[in-house]
């Protein structure tokens, strides 16, 4: 039965949102359940991607990922796949119509991570940016207004932001795992063997400066979306905090996160915000 299969692969996808980011997973759990799943859904198929050119050094990545690409046309096009991760994700992709555009620049950019080490211009970073997370954001955004054009063109610009301060902080806070273990630098104009604290401030005012315009767009999102994007967007925001205050010279060395009881707390304060209509 093809609905039992499909059963099976959004569990999958919420079992690899939960295994492999417990902070997104807990970040999803307060979207409203009409959408929970689908968000499920884009997560499972982008974390999937990233593994490959991440993570499977001892085979053939490229090989695994031309296949994944293949796996991932032939679902769209025939609205099933075997893989249960593709097969939730087309599911998503055609219940709200996920612009293909996205899907392609996502995908291009997870490509690049195979063979490019350094983005030297700031024209090369931001591509890599705007398919590595933009896009997501925008495929997220894409089911957090189901479907409303008008709601969708209004927050496109703060959602693209948000993805974008997302991924910034990520590779802030993953400076040793990129350099070290990947060999790839990604912010341009920066010497990653002697970051000075110059550089680093530059990086974050520009990390700040997205995060502001994300959070402008979170104020608008239909209710449904509105606290679990905020619980994520407080996440990343505290992530920030606790990186400013890492010296230049160890940030290569150290890779920083949120304890479980700070996220606890960060998830109460802001459901009082939330409930109290003050986001």
């Amino acid at each position: 039965m093809k609905s039992l299969f499909d059963t099976v692969s959004r569990s999958c996808a919420k079992v690899v949102t939960q295994s492999y980011s417990t902070s997104f997973a807990s970040a999803t759990k307060m979207l409203a359940p009409s959408i929970r799943q689908d968000i499920y859904n884009i997560y499972g198929f982008v974390r999937f991607a990233d593994e490959i050119v991440d993570s499977f050094h001892d085979y053939d990545k490229a090989l695994l990922f031309e296949r994944f690409d293949q796996d991932l046309k032939n679902a769209l096009e025939d609205k099933i796949s075997i893989n249960p991760i593709l097969n939730a994700f087309q599911e998503t992709v055609h219940k709200f119509a996920i612009e293909q555009e996205h899907i392609d620049a996502f995908m291009k950019s997870m490509r690049l991570d195979l063979t490019k080490s350094d983005y030297l211009t700031d024209a090369e970073y931001r591509e890599y940016i705007y398919g590595s997370a933009d896009v997501v954001g925008l495929m997220c955004l894409t089911v957090f207004v189901q479907g409303d054009k008008e709601q969708y063109e209004s927050l496109k610009e703060s959602a693209m932001s948000l993805g974008s301060a997302f991924q910034k902080v990520n590779f802030l806070r993953d400076l040793k795992a990129d350099f070290e273990g990947l060999s790839r630098t990604y912010f341009p104009d920066t010497n990653l063997h002697e970051l000075d604290e110059a550089s680093k401030q530059s990086i974050i005012a520009d990390i700040e400066e997205d995060f502001a315009k994300g959070l402008a767009g979170i104020n608008r999102l239909p209710i449904e979306a509105k606290f679990g994007v905020y619980t994520a967007f407080r996440y990343y925001k505290k992530l920030l905090t606790k990186l400013k205050k890492v010296p230049s010279a160890e940030i290569k060395n150290t890779r920083v996160r949120v304890p479980d009881y700070v996220k606890a707390s960060l998830l109460a304060r802001s459901y009082v915000k939330y409930r109290l209509n003050l986001i």
